[in-house]
């Protein structure tokens, strides 16, 4: 009984602590990208019961022609009840903090409380962890649990388990599909070669439906939109050889986590996907530990480093140090080393104005803004990025003025062929009206 309330609990502290890093870091107005704004829209669409179209991508573009997440529509029913970013934020906050429980709980079981509770601990505030939900809400968060829940099942050996909490991770996001496979591979090292082969091939040949058929059948071009970051304009190979130094710290940082201990697993492997696609995109973004991308590693790494322990315990002590020193050494700066800094509780003079903004705008109006207030202005209003907006008309223009540099009533004119009249302006942000509209 004991400890179930342990592994609850830093469940429960943990996920207080990702709400807590998320939602300051959206109330101090803090621009990350357009992925919140995104996936807001798509929720807000699948809570009218309506296919997810999302203005921001672009007139008329249902989001499951981008990437294939349809798993989002979870949370649906409580947007509904709470319209806002924050039901985003909190759910992501919950799904990360389910996988804590699983990791702690597989931990303790096997490993004893205070080891099990060092692992827990370890993995709640592990840097893929920190840096997702320093950014917002990503699809990402519900692997999380269900690669924990199929880790667990794994070092269980109950590998029918492994398989059922593999196969809802086409849901999540169309990359996934390949982690699925290199679990099949998982289970083959560890003997399973039926379930490990069957597993495999489900894993490839769902990749190359949802990438080659679902996807384009959604997308208005009939395509793929990521093919071409997979080597992008200087092919595969030079691609992979670019960064080099930054993607080998990655792999170092990643596996130095669990203590290096991680090759003692045959689970390992799972982690193999994603840093492949990553090292290939020509997206510097991918490359490092920031941003999301490293979330999914994270239950990989910790149940790899689990399943060692309890097969070679006498490699606890070293590893454990190696895993400190890692860990450590990534809490620099992290969400949670932010947090108590007294700069990220309070306002500031950008967040006033922003409310400001907020009020000026008559909810439900259609408004075209740069990244700046583009995740604020989503819950109740119809919201254009500046980028994509294409033949639109908006009633209003929202800028961010360190973000768009253009004279807003020209860039009006120039885009849209209409008048539009200035309403508000601070040192933060301009409002441009469409003439004539009250």
């Amino acid at each position: 009984m004991v400890e179930r309330w342990l592994w609850w609990g830093f469940g429960v502290v943990a996920t207080i602590l990702y709400a807590l890093v998320s939602i300051l870091s959206y109330q101090r107005f803090d621009v990350h990208s357009w992925d919140l704004a995104i996936f807001e829209q798509a929720i807000k669409a699948y809570s009218q019961f309506e296919a997810p179209i999302v203005l921001v991508k672009g007139p008329e573009y249902n989001i499951l022609g981008d990437h294939f997440s349809p798993v989002t529509a979870l949370i649906a029913p409580f947007y509904k009840l709470f319209p806002s970013a924050y039901t985003l934020l909190v759910a992501q906050a919950v799904l990360i903090g389910l996988s804590v429980v699983v990791i702690a709980r597989l931990a303790i079981q096997h490993l004893g409380g205070w080891w099990g509770s060092f692992f827990a601990v370890l993995y709640a505030t592990s840097f893929g962890i920190q840096a997702a939900v320093s950014v917002d809400f990503h699809e990402v968060a519900f692997a999380v649990p269900l690669l924990a829940m199929a880790g667990a099942a794994f070092v269980n050996g109950k590998f029918d388990h492994v398989i059922w909490w593999s196969l809802p991770l086409f849901l999540v996001k169309e990359d996934l599909g390949m982690t699925v496979a290199a679990i099949g591979v998982a289970l083959w090292l560890a003997g399973e070669r039926r379930r490990g082969f069957w597993l495999g091939l489900v894993g490839l040949l769902g990749t190359f439906l949802i990438v080659f058929l679902v996807i384009p059948y959604f997308n208005n071009g009939g395509e793929y939109d990521y093919v071409g970051t997979l080597g992008g304009e200087n092919g595969v190979v030079s691609t992979l050889v670019s960064g080099l130094g930054t993607k080998l710290l990655t792999v170092l940082i990643t596996l130095g986590v669990g203590g290096l201990s991680v090759f003692g697993s045959p689970w390992i492997v799972a982690v193999i996907p994603t840093l492949a696609w990553r090292f290939v995109g020509d997206v510097e973004y991918y490359w490092g530990t920031e941003w999301h991308y490293s979330l999914v590693l994270m239950p990989i790494v910790f149940i790899a480093m689990i399943d060692t322990h309890i097969q070679k315990p006498q490699w606890r002590w070293a590893n454990a140090l190696i895993a400190i020193g890692f860990a450590g050494w990534m809490l620099q700066g992290s969400a949670f080393h932010q947090l108590a800094n007294g700069d990220a509780w309070g306002g500031n003079a950008r967040a006033q104005a922003a409310h400001r903004v907020l009020d000026e705008i008559p909810e439900g109006s259609y408004v075209e803004a740069d990244i700046g207030l583009l995740s604020h202005l989503v819950s109740k209003h119809n919201v254009y990025w500046r980028g994509t907006i294409g033949q639109a008309q908006p009633d209003y223009i929202v800028f961010d003025k360190d973000l768009s540099t253009d004279d807003i009533i020209g860039y009006a004119w120039q885009a849209h062929n209409r008048e539009f009249t200035v309403i508000y302006e601070d040192g933060f942000f301009v409002i441009a009206r469409r003439a004539g509209l009250k």
